[in-house]
């Protein structure tokens, strides 16, 4: 029997909890990566986020490079297709993201390393490195078989560690809260809920 995605049931247990969390999607977060960010944060013209996005863009593109991933393709992907974003807290306009195992990577380890000090981040740094270090003899293994747009056969992982990056470092330039992420690593998204419960309940008293 096939596991239902933790991001799936910890939605449900939050629910449960009267918290909800839906899905959305965002104009710059697509197929494009950080190309598409540069483009919709031009083509707002706002300060407050072309210098965010501007200071973000070096580190992006050296993660994307140190990933193998061809920028050739981010240059000819669809403006129109977007990435989708699972769960969000509308009134705070925080992302939730629930990390199963193939979240915690030799690939996704590399892409922490780049994050540039003082990121605005929701979470533990230190904490998701560890996990990833631990973990990433089995999880690398996850998907090895797959292809991935821009990293070629075998690039999943390479292709989640990106965008795992553009979320985390995109959603802050783009005027948003750092995005929450929550680690399942053993894909038990209900379990992961009553450990950060409290954590969430403090987000649904919040109002931007």
């Amino acid at each position: 029997m096939t596991r239902e995605h933790p991001a799936l049931t910890f939605a449900a247990a939050a629910a449960a909890d009267r918290l909800v969390l839906e899905p959305r999607t965002y104009d710059w977060l697509g197929e494009q990566g950080h190309v598409g960010l540069e483009r919709i944060a031009r083509a707002r013209r706002d300060p407050a986020i072309v210098a965010p996005v501007r200071a973000a863009l070096p580190t992006l593109a050296a993660i994307y490079a140190r990933l193998g991933g061809d920028v050739t393709v981010l240059h000819a992907a669809r403006a129109n297709l977007l990435l989708p974003v699972e769960l969000v807290h509308v009134p705070t306009g925080t992302v939730v993201e629930v990390d199963g195992p193939e979240h915690f990577t030799s690939f996704r380890l590399e892409t922490l390393g780049l994050y540039p000090a003082g990121a605005d981040l929701g979470f533990d740094l230190d904490v998701y490195r560890d996990l990833c270090r631990r973990l990433a003899a089995e999880t690398d293994l996850i998907g090895r078989g797959l292809a991935a747009r821009g990293f070629g056969f075998g690039g999943v992982g390479r292709e989640r560690a990106y965008h795992d990056a553009l979320r985390d470092l995109g959603f802050p330039a783009m005027g948003h809260p750092p995005v929450l992420r929550i680690a399942a690593p053993d894909g038990d998204g209900v379990g992961a809920y009553e450990r950060e419960h409290t954590r969430l309940r403090a987000l649904a008293a919040t109002r931007l």
